[in-house]
C-alpha cells in the first residue's frame, strides 16, 4: 500500500494530514471547494502572477497586488494568530498555498486578497519527522476482531513463526481515518468511526506501545479494506500501465492498474524458497539470506503518503540474524524491503505475481506487488498475511533497516 503508503500502505504508506484553519474555517483538507478560494501548489511565479495547480488538477493563475496579504504558517498551525507576514518574493515553486480571491476586482486574471502558505521545505521537514515518529511508535497488521464498545481492536502482525497478536486500545481522543474506496492516498482518507473497521481490514496504529509491542494506546489509526490477488499475468497494456490476470482464488479475470505510487519488488528465487519454508514453519525456513541479501534500495516508495498540507507514513521493522544464517525471530516485512525494486516495464506475460490492491471486482489498483512468488503460493494463507502486513509497513521498515 502505498502503504497503504502504509497501508502504502499501504501503507502506501503513511500518515497525517496537516490542516489549518482560516479565521475559524474548517480544515482545508476536508472543506468543500468555495468559489472565492482554492488550495494548491505553486508551479510558477512571473512578476506578480502566481501559477497554481489546484488540488482538483486545475491550473490557475492569480495576480498578487501589493495590497494582498501573504501569510506563512508552520505545518500543524491551526490559525493565523502566530502567522508570519511575508512578501510575494518569498514564495517559491512547490510551496502549498491557500488563495482567497478578491471579489471586488474583475478582469481576465483574478486578484488575490490573501494568500496563506506552507513552505515546501517546512512540509518536507514535517514529513520526515512524521515518518520517524511512525517508525518509532506504530504497529500494523490485519484486523482479527473489533470491539467498538470496549474500544479494542485485535490485530495479527507478521506471519508464520513470527505471527504476533496485538491489542490496539482506542480512546475518545484517538484519530480514526479510513481510506476512500479505490484509493491508496492518505490525504483522501476520511474520518470514520471504529465500527467502520471490519475483520480482515489492514490497519496501522501510532501511539504508546508496551515493551514487547503486543499492546498500544493509539493516538492515530488508519485502516482500509483491500484485496489480495495471486496469479499469472495473462496480458500487458503498456500504454495504460495495466495488466490482466486470473485470480487463483475467484478464478475470475481482473485488470490490475499500476500507478507511480505502487510498490513493486522482485523476489530472488532462493529468497522466495526460504520465505516459503519459513512461513510453513519448517527447519529450512530458519535461515536468513545472510551476507548475500540484497541491500535496501534508496528512495523506496512510501505507499499512501499524504499529499495534502503535509504528511508521511513509515513503519519500523528489522530482519534479525546472527551472521551465520540462523534467524532469531526476524521481521520478514523488512526483508521484503531489501528485495530489488522493479517497474511496470519489468513485468512479462506469464510472470507469477502476488499483490495487495484496492477493493474491486473486475478492476483494481495495485498497492504492493511481488514477482518471483511461485514458492510462496504453496503457503497461500501465510503468504496473504505476509504481503498484507508488508503493504502497510514497507516505507518505514526500510528506513529502519538501513
Amino acid at each position: 500500500m502505498k502503504s497503504m503508503r502504509p497501508p502504502q500502505v499501504v501503507i502506501r504508506a503513511i500518515l497525517c494530514t496537516i490542516a489549518f484553519l482560516l479565521a475559524g474555517v474548517v480544515a482545508i483538507a476536508q472543506a468543500p471547494a468555495a468559489p472565492g478560494r482554492f488550495v494548491g501548489t505553486v508551479t510558477a511565479i512571473s512578476g506578480d502572477i502566481l501559477t497554481v495547480k489546484s488540488d482538483n488538477g486545475e491550473v490557475r493563475q492569480v495576480q498578487v497586488p501589493s495590497t494582498a496579504v501573504v501569510k506563512r504558517v508552520e505545518p500543524g498551525q491551526k490559525d493565523l494568530t502566530s502567522a508570519e507576514t511575508i512578501q510575494l518574493t518569498d514564495l517559491t515553486t512547490g510551496d502549498r498555498v491557500l488563495v482567497r480571491i478578491d471579489p471586488n476586482v474583475t478582469g481576465d486574471v483574478p486578484q488575490a486578497a490573501q494568500i496563506v502558505t506552507i513552505k515546501a521545505a517546512d512540509v518536507a521537514k514535517r514529513q520526515q519527522e512524521e515518518r520517524e515518529e511512525w517508525a518509532r511508535s506504530s504497529v500494523g497488521g490485519l484486523v482479527k476482531s473489533v470491539d467498538p464498545a470496549g474500544g479494542v481492536l485485535v490485530l495479527t502482525s507478521g506471519a508464520g513463526p513470527t505471527l504476533k497478536i496485538v491489542q490496539v486500545h482506542v480512546s475518545k481522543s484517538t484519530v480514526l481515518k479510513r481510506y476512500a474506496p479505490a484509493s491508496v492516498r492518505y490525504d483522501l482518507a476520511q474520518p470514520a468511526p471504529i465500527d467502520a473497521i471490519q475483520p480482515g481490514d489492514q490497519l496501522r496504529a501510532r501511539g504508546t506501545k508496551n515493551a514487547d509491542g503486543t499492546e498500544i494506546d493509539a493516538a492515530e489509526i488508519v485502516s482500509g479494506s483491500f484485496r489480495n490477488i495471486s496469479g499469472t499475468i495473462a496480458s500487458l497494456d503498456a500504454a495504460g500501465s495495466s495488466f490482466t490476470m486470473k485470480d487463483l482464488l475467484t478464478k475470475k479475470s481482473v485488470t490490475i492498474h499500476i500507478t507511480p505510487e505502487a510498490q513493486m519488488h522482485a523476489l530472488p528465487e532462493m529468497m522466495a524458497r526460504m520465505i516459503a519454508a519459513r512461513l510453513k514453519g519448517t527447519a529450512a525456513g530458519a535461515g536468513t539470506p545472510g551476507n548475500g541479501a540484497p541491500t535496501a534500495p534508496s528512495g523506496a516508495p512510501n505507499g499512501g503518503q499524504a499529499r495534502n498540507w503535509s504528511g508521511g507514513n513509515g513503519q519500523g521493522g528489522q530482519w534479525a540474524g546472527n551472521g551465520n544464517g540462523a534467524s532469531r525471530g526476524g521481521d520478514m516485512q523488512a526483508l521484503l524491503n531489501r528485495t530489488p525494486v522493479i517497474h511496470f516495464s519489468d513485468l512479462k506475460k506469464g510472470d507469477a505475481v502476488m499483490l495487495v490492491a484496492t477493493s474491486g471486482t473486475s478492476e483494481v489498483t495495485a498497492i504492493t506487488l511481488l514477482t518471483g512468488v511461485e514458492p510462496l503460493l504453496e503457503a497461500p494463507e501465510a503468504s496473504r498475511n505476509l504481503l498484507s502486513n508488508w503493504s502497510m509497513g514497507s516505507g518505514g521498515a526500510e528506513a529502519e533497516a538501513q
